[in-house]
């Protein structure tokens, strides 16, 4: 379905749920589940509470929670009524969601008991236009259960297909996370991968081990999942091997979504194994890179290998897909790709991508918003190998990109590499342009080894060095306890070359 044109009448809580049967199930967390019809009642309601509280349309709230199906209907709530739904890492510091609040200039911030007092303390000392709503009597908060229960189920509050619905915050790799915009029309064609490729029906269990807060959870299984009438499963613990695990044992999806660190884990720990019998038939990679020797492992271990996808916070879904080995890329359905055809194969270049789900832009960004949205069109600061026939070999960011004795290489090809050489004896691997004593681009590496597997995992980093050519050879190896990670679980790039230095600096 094409998504609607402006100045057309939409609203993306309404389109999420015109699809899902009455009596179907729509969500389940723990013990708890909900059915399509009373999921919409139960927005509605949430809709009419959030304006009685006084939300009015395009303000923010904020929704600061573990995942759960009170997030959900207050999430959808807040968009039904007319207002702009951000998900918060529940896990920020109160600093890192005190700058977000401030920047935003959202007006409401849902949370629950335990993290309420903390935000109401700091809205009611720096923030006196923040309302904190919370689902019980706290000091300095308003009762979400009271307004709830006093409130009426309203009509939606419909939107231009360019109005804004809702915001994402980009994982922070390389820096602080943006606020991206993303308009009513984003949900129209958010089952595009789930339909086009993973063939998804109202019969479907989709589980995602990455938070609502993330766009690869909210908008490949929470919207996909809706669009089709299908079952989200939610969860509001953290995810683990065992965690998955007794997910898996416990609710049967039928659509595992999760990120290559997780299932290097799950491959690692055996769980992989115990899944092949599970009954899933689609596992789904994206968030960083799949490795080759990720994905054959996988493979190996429960007869089916994970599609590998690239998406971001400003696509909201998946817009390159592999279900290769050699990891090259194709676009997803209803997605165009444009690139400079001019350049020669190997040289490495940022591409477009244009599709219902990219979003409207930043808030207040205007000069990254400049470099990256254009004309309906979005350009990711990656870069990519383009080949013939709409083919990418994914490279890295666009500042792990360096030429080394004339030639170009990307950080995460020599990352794969030595991890490919190491196997499980590695546990995490970054490399990262350097410069040398003497002005020179050099290559360097921060591994964490396995506990227990130290001495292997040395050697065989070492013997992988000495089989990539000359220009791939990091310069230094720097043994680490743990590489530092955004709150999506990503690695902080932006904090290697400080490390690097660092660890020259003790060495001296």
């Amino acid at each position: 379905m094409p998504s609607p044109a402006a100045g057309s009448s939409c609203n993306a809580a309404v389109t999420l749920l015109a699809v899902g049967a009455p009596a179907a199930e729509a969500l389940v967390c723990g013990a708890e589940s909900i059915s399509y019809g009373d999921l919409r009642e139960r927005v509605a309601v949430a809709a009419g509470a959030w304006r009685a509280l006084g939300l009015e349309t395009g303000d923010r709230a904020m929704i600061y929670a573990p995942d759960s199906i009170e997030w959900v209907v207050a999430y959808l709530g807040a968009i039904w009524a007319g207002g702009v739904a951000v998900g918060i890492n529940p896990r920020l510091a109160p600093g890192e969601l005190l700058a977000i609040m401030r920047e935003s200039e959202a007006r409401f911030v849902w949370c629950e008991e335990d993290l309420a007092g903390s935000v109401a303390a700091q809205a009611n000392e720096q923030l006196p236009g923040l309302t904190v709503v919370c689902p019980t009597r706290l000091h300095g908060t308003v009762n979400w259960t009271t307004a709830l229960a006093n409130a009426q189920a309203m009509a939606p509050v419909m939107r231009d297909a360019e109005d804004p619905a809702l915001w994402i915050g980009t994982s922070g790799t390389t820096g602080i996370p943006k606020g991206v915009v993303h308009a009513q029309r984003v949900v129209d064609t958010s089952d595009a991968f789930a339909a086009g490729l993973l063939a998804v029906t109202a019969a479907d269990r989709l589980y995602a081990s990455s938070k609502l807060f993330f766009a690869y959870a909210l908008g490949n299984s929470l919207f996909a999942g809706l669009r089709r009438g299908a079952t989200v499963i939610l969860d509001r613990e953290w995810p683990t091997p065992e965690r998955v695990e007794q997910m898996v044992a416990a609710h049967r999806p039928t659509i595992l979504f999760s990120v290559p660190t997780l299932y290097h884990k799950m491959l690692s720990t055996g769980t992989a194994a115990r899944l092949a019998a599970a009954g899933i038939r689609r596992y789904v990679s994206a968030g960083e890179a799949l490795p080759a020797a990720l994905r054959i492992g996988w493979r190996a271990a429960t007869g089916q290998a994970p599609i590998s996808g690239y998406g971001t916070s400003e696509t909201l879904c998946l817009m390159l897909y592999s279900d290769e080995d050699s990891g090259r890329m194709r676009p997803t359905p209803l997605t165009e790709v444009r690139w400079d055809d001019k350049l020669p194969h190997d040289c490495p270049q940022r591409i477009w991508i244009k599709a219902g789900t990219v979003a409207k832009g930043y808030w207040h960004r205007p000069e990254a918003e400049a470099d990256g949205f254009r004309d309906g069109w979005y350009s990711p600061g990656d870069a990519f190998l383009c080949g013939a026939g709409a083919s990418f070999e994914y490279a890295g960011r666009n500042d792990d990109m360096l030429k080394i004795a004339g030639q170009w290489v990307s950080t995460l090809w020599v990352e794969q590499a030595l991890s490919a050489r190491c196997g499980d004896a590695l546990q995490q691997i970054a490399a990262v342009g350097v410069t040398t004593a003497d002005g020179l681009g050099a290559l360097a590496v921060l591994a964490v080894a396995t506990a227990g597997a130290e001495a292997t995992a040395r050697e065989r980093i070492v013997a992988g060095i000495e089989d990539l050519p000359g220009h791939r050879r990091p310069r230094w190896v720097h043994w680490v306890e743990g590489l530092p990670l955004t709150a999506t679980g990503k690695t902080q790039r932006s904090s290697l070359k400080a490390l690097h230095e660092a660890a020259v600096k003790r060495a001296s």
